[in-house]
């Protein structure tokens, strides 16, 4: 695939966006900024139908498809059943057999009165993550599809999504986007203490650059509920030295920001590319990233196994100033492809001795 660039005129005409800031995308961030897991999480923040239609689009999932409700229908059945056999849960009927899966979601998000109900949707939610990914993972391999198309698919979609930024009016200066080379893989591989090709994830990446500091994080919280679905991004994956939390938790309204604080967002360095200079800023983060399976293939497995299934994505969000400075000194892509190397010589000769540095 070749290196796609849509630079994006920052002098276009069009008024700016104002992207409003809820409690929902500080909880969807936590999970980006910090490497947690939705599953040791408490609860959502979706309180309408269509707060769910949103995230669940995030899965390309549409509910007013009879094939996509069905196949919703399908996916909390599973999981229910799974709780009632192995972990022996007993559920009241309207939330056993609701009339509307999505009114689970809005459940889960529940604040106050009866916590029973609240804490049982969010059990329910959790396993409808875990099942609906691992029946994904199960389709990708049952289909004639190679991953290269499925990557392709991603990446036409991810352009058009990025187009669609461009036309909303977000503050978006430059989008890149990029195909991991064979060449790149092998050095990662070779670099990485973990040498299995099933752990590099970040053969589709993009950059995306904003034209000031202020606009990073409404930014990130429009990427989290438009673009990729929050609750898939790889934890301990995340990486952010360039924002602070605190931002996103100010943009809030005064009732929210009073519950946001109850439970701070604690960062997590360990996912820092250890070949970066010291002084490289970004967020980067990786998700599996929904794709529609093509109409054109044949899928027998739509009710059992569904139509999407996930490629591993690397997004980098940036300001446009620290991605001058990112280029500069210690931080130059050259220095961090030497530093790499270097690694990479060290420990294919290791045990070697009298060999000829190359």
């Amino acid at each position: 695939m070749r290196r796609d660039i849509l630079e994006i005129d920052s002098s276009w005409s069009a008024l700016p966006m104002q992207v409003p800031i809820h409690l929902q995308d500080v909880e969807s961030l936590r999970v980006l900024l910090s490497g947690e897991s939705v599953i040791d999480w408490q609860r959502l923040a979706l309180h309408t139908e269509a707060d769910v239609d949103r995230f669940l689009a995030t899965h390309r999932l549409d509910v007013s498809d009879p094939v996509d409700r069905e196949r919703l229908r399908y996916v909390f059945n599973e999981s229910v059943s799974y709780l009632e056999e192995h972990l022996r849960l007993r559920f009241p009927s309207e939330l056993r057999d609701p009339d509307d899966v999505r009114r689970v979601f809005v459940w889960a998000s529940q604040r106050g009165g009866f916590r029973r109900t609240q804490i049982l949707s969010c059990v329910i939610v959790k396993l409808m993550h875990v099942i609906n990914h691992m029946e994904a993972a199960d389709l990708k391999f049952r289909l004639p599809v190679s991953e290269a198309q499925y990557l392709d698919l991603a990446h036409r979609r991810i352009l058009e999504q990025a187009q669609q930024m461009q036309e909303m009016g977000l503050p978006t200066v430059a989008f890149y986007g990029s195909r991991k080379s064979r060449s790149s893989v092998i050095t990662k591989l070779l670099a990485k203490e973990q040498a299995v090709a099933a752990t590099i994830f970040d053969k589709l990446r993009y950059r995306v650059v904003v034209r000031e500091h202020g606009d990073i994080a409404p930014t990130l919280a429009w990427l989290s509920r438009e673009v990729f679905p929050f609750n898939y991004v790889i934890p301990g994956e995340s990486h952010n030295n360039l924002l602070d939390p605190n931002e996103l938790v100010r943009l809030l309204s005064d009732e929210e920001r009073r519950e946001a604080a109850s439970r701070p967002i604690q960062l997590d360095a360990a996912a820092r590319n250890e070949f970066s200079g010291a002084s490289y800023r970004a967020i980067n983060w990786i998700v599996d990233y929904p794709v529609r399976i093509p109409e054109s293939v044949e899928n027998r497995f739509v009710m059992e196994l569904g139509r999407v299934v996930y490629v591993n994505v690397e997004f980098q969000l940036l300001d446009e100033e620290t991605s001058r400075r990112n280029e500069r000194g210690e931080n130059a892509h050259s220095l961090y492809k030497a530093r790499q190397h270097r690694r990479v010589a060290a420990r294919l000769k290791r045990g070697a001795s009298g060999l000829d540095e190359p």
